[in-house]
């Protein structure tokens, strides 16, 4: 299958670029004696009125041949000499040549623009998680509907995203909905630095961010001490409460209402308990939620302010219930890390990382990761009694597929909170989006692909980062095998690799020629025959020079593979 992915993608691309030539030379009037997939012994031949169109069998390639008289043999008709490449105005030859490139660009707009056509719906521009220390803490509540960024309307979170992004560092008009009342809010984005390739590119983004998430936490609560009335009512940490008196419960924040507003009487609360169980003879171990029921009775509530937010909501259920958020809660700590040599044990709560309170687990691992190197003091508490240790980040060393080793630091404990079911709406206008995202997403590719040359010519990318056919041939396989999606993602950015390959100022490729044409307009004459074949000479020279490097670069990768095939072949 991966040598049919491959002949598929390949023979693609190659008609997409040979069929941007072959258009605009017949739109010139051109004469096109040969359009050809492939090269070697032609498989499949069809005569057309004037040009044969065929299929070689090595499909690493194609041309499209035009009545040229400087390599012609025998004499041209009269009538065909207008005909001719040659013969066409400057600007005509410069379009037919670039034509093929081009084509290799656009066809990822196509490309993509299916790939977006799938979003139907999105999530809504609800609030979520808001982050701590950013714009959005202390302005925009959990609940909280944005209406318009700036003045534009929005019906769905990534279009706030949008605006958002293109707003870093700029006080932005946000329109809110909060209990059925509309609120004015102005809030700055963080002008932040969004790494898309951290090694030899070194791509960065400059993106406007508030600090919210769309997605709600589900009810998996924690418990944090054992006199609390949820330890005596049976509850326990990373319990997922699914009902309260019967009413469905959904998310976490729906969770803390209804026991915020609870006076003291008995609730009856249902809930699922993951239980560990192993699978496939102890191979795999996974937990299974098995529903039980307990009833709770919550402490009468103190006279407290009314209106209270989500946060002042949170502590007062803690402080009558004894249920919290999992947030903070390890779920899996490896025995290897340095956490788990500090003391810290799964189903502890962390109270504080370097004596100060973290609110959210992805801020605290913001945090670290900030400060990486430096040796951590953490405290938890475990069944209400307090502990400590002091940790470092782990820095693990690995190496990619071109033989390159990097360094990083790892957090490896986890936690458990997972999203609450949440209700989607429908893209307004999927067309429209799907066109632009199509144009993004390629602008996205050119720019990586141009910024991955200019990086090879300053010699901050390693040549060991040229890839050739094989390595075409496990993208293109491993892409087939993921499914549909996943290949017309590869075919795009493959496709703009070609393209702009073959705009490099090399003879033989489309790029040298568009160089000659720049000369002869230059000069107001085309150049010799003889100077074009030296040219040529030297233009093949160095693609042949730059097959090599790839295949060397391809068979480095796969050694170990081929080294393996062979002992099968010959034992």
């Amino acid at each position: 299958m991966d040598l049919l992915y491959f002949v598929l993608l390949i023979s693609i691309l190659i008609f997409v670029h040979e069929a941007g030539h072959f258009t605009f030379a017949k739109i010139f009037g051109v004469k096109v004696i040969t359009f050809s997939i492939g090269f070697g012994p032609k498989i499949l031949k069809i005569r057309g009125k004037e040009t044969e169109y065929c299929v070689g069998v090595i499909p690493l390639g194609g041309f499209v041949k035009m009545l040229e008289e400087s390599k012609r043999t025998e004499p041209i008709l009269p009538e065909d000499r207008k005909r001719t490449f040659e013969a066409q105005e400057l600007w005509k030859r410069i379009v037919i040549v670039l034509a093929g490139p081009a084509m290799n660009i656009l066809f990822p707009v196509v490309l993509y623009t299916s790939v977006f056509l799938e979003d139907r719906q999105f999530l809504p521009p609800t609030v979520g998680v808001v982050l701590p220390g950013k714009p959005a803490d202390g302005k925009l509540l959990p609940g909280d509907r944005i209406v318009s960024v700036d003045g534009v309307e929005v019906s769905s979170f990534p279009e706030s995203q949008r605006l958002v992004s293109a707003r870093a560092g700029v006080p932005t008009h946000f329109v809110v909905l909060r209990d059925g009342k509309t609120l004015d809010l102005i809030i700055t984005p963080l002008n932040e630095v969004k790494v898309v390739e951290p090694r030899e590119l070194d791509i960065v983004e400059h993106v406007g961010q508030v600090g919210f998430q769309s997605t709600f936490p589900a009810p998996v609560i924690g418990v944090p001490r054992t006199d609390s009335p949820a330890y005596r009512a049976g509850l326990r940490t990373f319990d997922r409460i699914t009902a309260l008196n019967g009413r469905k419960v959904d998310r976490m924040i729906d969770l803390v209402t209804g026991l915020s507003a609870n006076r003291g009487d008995t609730v009856v609360v249902a809930f699922e308990r993951p239980m560990p169980v192993s699978a496939m003879d102890g191979l795999v171990d996974i937990a299974v939620e098995e529903p039980e029921v307990a009833t709770l009775t919550p402490t009468a509530p103190a006279a407290r302010p009314a209106g209270l937010d989500a946060e002042g909501r949170a502590g007062d259920v803690l402080a009558r219930t004894g249920i919290e958020s999992a947030d903070m809660y390890a779920v899996f700590v490896p025995e290897s890390s340095s956490e788990w040599k500090a003391g810290l044990r799964a189903g502890d709560r962390i109270t504080s990382l370097d004596g100060a309170p973290p609110r959210l687990w992805q801020s605290m691992e913001d945090e670290l990761v900030r400060s990486a190197s430096k040796m951590h003091a953490l405290a938890w508490t475990r069944a209400g009694e307090p502990m400590a240790g002091m940790f470092q980040l782990r820095d693990e060393e690995w190496g990619d597929d071109y033989g390159q080793r990097y360094q990083r630091y790892v957090f490896r404990t986890t936690h458990w909170t997972p999203d609450a079911p949440q209700e989607y709406v429908p893209n307004p206008s999927p067309v429209l989006y799907a066109i632009r995202r199509g144009y993004e997403e390629t602008a996205r590719g050119v720019k990586f692909t141009l910024l991955g040359f200019f990086r090879l010519i300053e010699g901050r990318a390693s040549l060991a980062s040229v890839g050739g056919p094989i390595t075409i041939y496990d993208i293109a396989g491993q892409a087939g095998a993921q499914g549909t999606l996943p290949f017309v993602w590869a075919m795009a950015l493959i496709s703009i690799n070609i393209g702009l390959i073959n705009l490099f100022p090399i003879p033989v490729l489309d790029g040298g020629h568009l160089m000659f044409f720049l000369v002869e307009a230059v000069k107001r004459r085309p150049l010799s025959v003889r100077v074009r074949e030296i040219s040529s000479l030297v233009g093949m020279s160095m693609l042949f020079l730059l097959m090599l490097l790839a295949f060397k670069n391809d068979v480095t990768r796969r050694w170990d593979v081929i080294l393996g095939q062979l002992r099968e072949l010959f034992g």
